[in-house]
């Protein structure tokens, strides 16, 4: 007797929702979402989606309807809880609009809580576009699992991050001229944290002064070789996570 295959497959597609989910209220999946599972995925009744709602966590839902302009999805097994997410925020000068995609994908898929984007004098871009960076870091955290989206603010001057900088809270401040390696002064981390990654020609030396002068501020290094605003910036995140962060307490 052949074995029942198991639901949801892993197979199955995944899916950020805005409305809140529970086994009581059934989802209706419109615009390019629907278009995605009905086109692409070619759902049909009875097929599992998996759910997301950045609250209650991850839900196998099954398809009711499959439509071409909307599908219909009734969440049936709550499948994991939101993950708990480390108190740990990127903040990332602005880059050219392809690298700092990559930023925000990448901090997306390592776990952090925030992205702050930051605006310095040597930024190449000078804006970010909301609407664009949310679908980011969405399709990327549908892409790695992630049950939680990191909370995008809005961009700010140096100067302005600076001024309101929440005392409790450290700035590790990746430093070209130098500091603590990033893995000593990450292990000993027991309060909430940030990076602080500078843009593609660096701070200048009076931004370089005000971040120093900052009580919150740690000077790290991130080893001998300059690296670009994207590559520092996975590497801060990615030595962090390691060391202080939630893969300590991976299987």
């Amino acid at each position: 007797m052949p074995a029942t295959p198991a639901w949801p497959p892993k197979s199955a597609p995944r899916l950020f929702v805005e409305q809140p989910l529970s086994a009581s209220e059934p989802v209706t999946i419109e615009g390019n979402q629907a278009h995605y599972l009905s086109k692409v995925m070619r759902v049909a009744p009875g097929d599992a989606v998996i759910l997301c709602d950045n609250v209650t966590g991850e839900w196998a839902a099954e398809v009711i309807e499959a439509g071409k302009r909307q599908v219909l999805l009734q969440p049936r097994d709550h499948q994991r809880p939101r993950e708990p997410v480390p108190d740990f925020w990127l903040c990332p000068a602005l880059l050219k609009k392809d690298r700092f995609d990559l930023v925000l994908e990448k901090a997306t898929e390592l776990g952090v809580a925030r992205i702050a984007p930051v605006l310095t004098r040597r930024c190449v871009a000078d804006k970010l576009n909301a609407e664009r960076a949310a679908a980011i870091v969405t399709e990327a955290a549908e892409q790695c699992a992630r049950t939680a989206l990191p909370e995008i603010a809005p961009v700010a001057k140096l100067d302005a991050l600076l001024r309101d900088w929440p005392q409790e809270r450290d700035l590790f401040f990746a430093d070209e001229e130098g500091g603590e390696p990033a893995a000593d002064a990450f292990c000993y981390a027991d309060r909430p944290a940030a990076l602080l990654i500078g843009p593609e020609g660096g701070f200048d030396e009076a931004e370089r002064a005000a971040i120093c002068a900052h009580p919150a501020t740690v000077a790290i290094s991130l080893g001998p070789r300059i690296l670009r605003g994207e590559t520092a910036a996975i590497a801060g995140m990615a030595v962090w996570m390691a060391e202080a962060g939630d893969w300590l307490d991976a299987d």
